[in-house]
């Protein structure tokens, strides 16, 4: 699951509520489930039932249809490279984060990793 104090949804970037998550049982990360069928939603996955177990699957469009996102190596970035790219100081760019304004991840042992698409163009903060 995310690190940040909003959940953000790992599939568009956008904040999620506690009525349009759902988890992915792939990678378990959250996405949008419109899971109210008289209420419009955002669905950024889907969710189906497995007949073998007779149980709820999840799963996230970036799992069911990997082919549509670019998860080139060459897009992940960590504080170092991040705060470069977009020409901020990596204290400005950690605080940010920490403050769930930028979507990222940290590892167990602190390390901050930001995907390109959900950095703020250069010159743009």
């Amino acid at each position: 699951m995310t690190m940040t104090s909003a959940t953000i949804c790992s599939v568009c970037g956008e904040a999620l509520t506690p009525q349009t998550q759902a988890f992915c049982n792939s990678c378990a990360q959250p996405y949008h489930l419109n899971q109210r069928q008289d209420i419009p939603g955002k669905d950024c996955g889907q969710v189906w039932i497995n007949e073998e177990h007779m149980a709820l699957e999840f799963g996230c469009d970036r799992c069911l249809h990997p082919e549509k996102y670019d998860n080139s190596l060459e897009d992940i970035l960590d504080l170092s490279e991040a705060a470069l790219y977009i020409g901020i100081s990596e204290t400005m760019l950690a605080e940010a984060a920490d403050r769930g304004e930028i979507v990222h991840r940290k590892t167990s042992s602190g390390v901050y990793l930001f995907q390109r698409k959900h950095l703020p163009q250069p010159g743009r903060q």
